[in-house]
């Protein structure tokens, strides 16, 4: 994937196995450790907020292979879905092809560092990762925040809110979330950027 122009950004959103009442089917409190991812909503763009391209990868989680009603309904994300991904690995591998070779310059970024850590656990889990990986990540959240001022309220939604945007598509669906965080990157100030990006590997 080649393009002409300035080295676009990938925004990744996260969906993962959850449970009502944040317990697992264990008993134990939901984390990283005992979720597991079920979408890669991918959304590349450039830092002007333009769209270049969008997808959803589906994963087949199988941990916890079945989903709560909890996790289909605040995700839209059905049983059938799931049943008919790929494995992680193999989500991982779509991932990098869909995502070709980047330039050295490139970076992903996300709202928060939740998905950054959950990437990182369930890799380990595997012990294969999504290419991204290989590249810094910028929080989105605390470049919005610092950009704004804004410290209370700084949810995605809240942020679209704060500019006058309305929500588009399913909120929790991940690619629909990607999208409109591509929508909140025009109101960014990108002279932050090199100060707050997080290295590949550090902190994990």
């Amino acid at each position: 994937m080649t393009f002409a122009y300035e080295t676009p950004v990938l925004v990744v959103d996260l969906e993962a196995t959850c449970w009502e009442r944040r317990l697992a089917p264990s008993g134990e409190r939901q984390s990283t450790h005992n979720m597991e991812i079920i979408e890669f909503g991918c959304a590349l763009a450039t830092r002007d907020g333009e769209l270049l391209d969008s997808q959803s990868f589906l994963v087949r989680p199988t941990q916890n292979p079945v989903l709560s009603e909890f996790c289909k309904s605040l995700t839209s994300i059905q049983q059938s879905m799931v049943d008919a991904a790929p494995v992680f690995s193999e989500a991982c591998h779509l991932i990098n092809v869909w995502l070709g070779q980047p330039h050295e310059d490139f970076l992903w970024c996300s709202w928060g560092n939740y998905d950054r850590l959950h990437i990182q656990a369930d890799g380990e889990k595997h012990r294969v990762f999504p290419s991204l990986m290989n590249y810094p990540h910028l929080n989105l959240k605390r470049l919005w925040r610092r950009t704004t001022g804004q410290k209370r309220k700084n949810g995605m939604a809240h942020a679209l809110e704060f500019h006058g945007l309305a929500l588009e598509g399913h909120h929790r669906r991940g690619v629909d979330d990607a999208r409109n965080m591509v929508r909140l990157l025009p109101f960014m100030d990108w002279t932050l950027e090199a100060e707050l990006l997080t290295p590949q590997g550090e902190g994990l």
